[in-house]
């Protein structure tokens, strides 16, 4: 008789690689030349002169004005325009444009001091893909400063979540861990790492157990009382799966301890994406901080959920199961960067 924990893994396998789509497929497909007018614009806005590279960024848990909120907005300017020009170089081979993109990446790279706390730093996901779409015309030195960075975040998050675990510890548990699993994830396909990504699938699966309800519900919304904070889990998630799908592997519908994939919380989440539901954000949330949000009247943080705040999320969660596509149509498309690196 075969043992049920070899049954399990068995089954495990077999999920991440049934209808998995080649290996080592490209990071983006080439965009369409109408889609990258947008991310021309974005460029043009906030490509400054110098790299706003500090040695350190904290928004997580802060108002405006307070602390180095504003200071840490500004810099993280830089992380979405790295990305930008890694795509409209992808399409037009425009020398100044891979210029830029290697000062940003080796200051960057050679500046900041990781804190490893995932809510100020789940945006480096565009250092890592401006890394990944370039990597082949980067200089040496260049792509060697941008791999030993990127290793570090990977190899750090990974070290924190194995060795580091706290139960009693919502943040090891909420959307902070997604966020660690997403950059750890993206972090071992873009340097074509299988231990660590056979390490960050691990942590994919166990966060699953943790997050996930049976139902597809997240722990987050029974402690805020807020779909907002649904999304925040599920985003990372589908992000990291899109990228383990580069390594033909299927991560939507690999299951936790509690039975639940991606896709049942996606399933679970749907009838409010669609608006066949509505909900009251955070009425009965247990954190003080987003009563204080709320009163200072950040947008969100009262009133009906606004639909839209599940776009980006379910035109991911469609290229990985086109079942989500009337989803994503009704709410919004891919835009922006989203379509200039998975448009068609």
């Amino acid at each position: 008789m075969i043992r049920r924990p070899i049954i399990n893994r068995l089954l495990i396998a077999v999920t991440i690689l049934v209808s998995a789509p080649g290996m080592a497929a490209p990071w983006c497909v080439n965009a369409k030349a109408e889609r990258l007018l947008p991310l021309r614009n974005e460029v043009k806005k906030n490509l400054s002169p110098e790299s706003r590279a500090v040695e350190r960024v904290h928004t997580e848990g802060t108002l405006p004005h307070q602390g180095i909120r504003d200071q840490s907005v500004e810099a993280k300017k830089d992380w979405p325009v790295m990305r930008d020009l890694a795509l409209l170089w992808q399409e037009q081979r425009k020398p100044e444009d891979l210029a830029a993109l290697s000062r940003l990446l080796t200051d960057w790279g050679t500046r900041y001091q990781p804190s490893f706390n995932p809510i100020d730093e789940t945006d480096l996901d565009a250092y890592i893909d401006a890394y990944a779409v370039t990597r082949d015309a980067l200089a040496p030195p260049v792509r060697r400063i941008a791999q030993r960075f990127i290793r570090q975040l990977g190899e750090g998050y990974l070290n924190r979540m194995e060795h580091d675990f706290k139960p009693n510890d919502g943040r090891w548990i909420n959307n902070w861990n997604s966020h660690r699993v997403k950059l750890a994830t993206l972090a071992a396909v873009a340097l074509d790492d299988e231990a660590m990504l056979a390490r960050a699938r691990t942590q994919f699966i166990a966060h699953l157990g943790r997050n996930l309800r049976k139902d597809g519900s997240t722990v987050d919304f029974e402690d805020r009382d807020a779909l907002h904070y649904v999304v925040y889990d599920l985003e990372p998630l589908t992000r990291a799966a899109l990228a383990a799908r580069l390594r033909g592997e299927n991560w939507l519908d690999l299951k936790g301890s509690t039975g639940a994939s991606v896709s049942v919380a996606l399933d679970w989440l749907a009838p409010y994406a669609k608006g066949d539901k509505t909900h009251e954000e955070f009425v009965h949330s247990h954190v003080k901080f987003d009563y204080q949000r709320r009163d200072a009247g950040l947008a969100g943080y009262s009133g009906v959920w606004n639909t839209k705040l599940s776009s980006n999320l379910y035109a991911m969660a469609t290229i990985l199961d086109p079942k989500y596509a009337a989803i994503s149509q009704r709410l919004s498309p891919l835009g922006g960067w989203m379509a200039a690196c998975w448009g068609r």
